[in-house]
């Protein structure tokens, strides 16, 4: 399955970004200011994405203002999430900085084929 055309490369960030951020602070737990401040937008700029990606599917805000992955966000995020961990971690063993590494793995993430991946983590994998 390909990312969700429907969801825009920066949409896929903010997906990333609360998965990551539920991991230090709980499912349920995160906020948009949370969100602001992590990726250093402003909480207006913040609440707009919040609210497209509500409307796509993406997520729900409780009564509470707490922003929940839908399952469909949750599945989005968590892929979006292992590519980056993982192209991150192949580009520094092939020698890149980690500082660069993470970088280039957050802008390849989003471009890469379901089958390109594939293809690069299976070699990847040929040389643990």
């Amino acid at each position: 399955m390909e990312l969700d055309k429907d969801i825009h490369e920066s949409g896929e960030d903010y997906l990333e970004r609360i998965l990551m951020l539920e991991e230090e602070k709980g499912p349920g737990k995160v906020h948009a200011i949370d969100i602001a401040n992590s990726l250093h937008y402003s909480k207006p700029s913040i609440s707009k994405a919040i609210k497209k990606l509500t409307g796509l599917g993406y997520l729900s805000v409780n009564r509470h203002e707490e922003i929940v992955l839908t399952d469909l966000g949750r599945s989005i995020a968590e892929k979006t999430y292992e590519r980056h961990r993982f192209l991150g971690e192949w580009l520094m063993s092939l020698g890149v900085s980690k500082e660069q590494a993470y970088k280039d793995a957050c802008k390849m993430e989003h471009d890469l084929s379901d089958e390109t991946y594939a293809v690069l983590k299976k070699v990847a994998q040929k040389g643990d």
